[in-house]
């Protein structure tokens, strides 16, 4: 197996992850938090060259360590079997303007969709959405489905040098320096969305104070609060889906 940058190798009981494993295992925890609702959905890693991981066209819930794929710049399956995501395309453009980034994760899933279609950015206003502190982009217009290079530019532009991006009528996007960083994000998103709307539904949302917000920002998106939370994600999902290892 093709061993991919942005995919660190954590021992799993003291037995190596894949890459394609890793990237499985996040898609059954997209899945498993209800991110699943259509194929719309694209996770990708830099590999150790000029090639990406992505999971295949079956679906979140589907993914396996076997349907994850190493594509080149286009698409072109390298390794494994299966068709890419053809919205996939549009990460290039976000890994060509951020060579910090190498991994991102994009879906659609209930809060978030939600959230996507009221025309504001997201709140931060709560401990658990400060990794979102002065870190998320909003794209207010809609630039129509992700298949071409237009939509590519318009997203990258819009996201800058934030981490994640909520786009209008659409969903939302998280960038990682490792697939950990960004599957870690990617799950906080839609808790956050979650929070927003149960909190705007209930009266007026009360901010934080900016200095406590960017240190609990700090604290929550270091290196070691990542990945302890990321290993726990990944051994309860590893138990829950024995079927990932096939």
């Amino acid at each position: 197996m093709h061993d991919g940058s942005a995919v660190t190798q954590q021992s799993e009981d003291g037995v190596a992850m894949s890459p394609a494993l890793k990237l499985a295992a996040v898609c059954r925890k997209l899945s498993d938090e209800g991110h699943a609702v259509s194929l719309a959905g694209q996770v990708t890693a830099r590999a150790d060259d000029d090639s990406y991981w992505t999971n295949s066209l079956a679906g979140f819930q589907h993914a396996t360590e076997s349907t994850i794929l190493r594509v080149d710049r286009g698409l072109g399956v390298l390794e494994g079997e299966g068709q890419p995501n053809p919205g996939t395309l549009f990460h290039m453009w976000i890994y060509d303007a951020r060579p910090d980034v190498n991994a991102i994760v994009h879906t659609h899933p209930p809060h978030a969709s939600a959230l996507s279609m009221l025309g504001e950015p997201l709140a931060v206003a709560h401990m658990d959405t400060t990794v979102f502190h002065d870190d998320c982009a909003f794209l207010a217009e809609w630039p129509g489905v992700p298949l071409a290079d237009d939509e590519g530019r318009i997203i990258s532009a819009a996201l800058g040098d934030k981490n994640s991006i909520l786009l209008a009528n659409h969903g939302y996007l998280t960038v990682g320096k490792t697939i950990e960083e960004a599957a870690y994000l990617a799950v906080l998103f839609e808790n956050a969305a979650r929070l927003h709307l149960l909190a705007q539904a209930a009266g007026d949302i009360q901010p934080i104070e900016p200095a406590r917000a960017q240190e609990a920002h700090d604290f929550l998106l270091s290196e070691k609060i990542i990945n302890l939370t990321f290993e726990a994600w990944i051994q309860e999902t590893l138990a829950r889906h024995p079927a990932l290892r096939h």
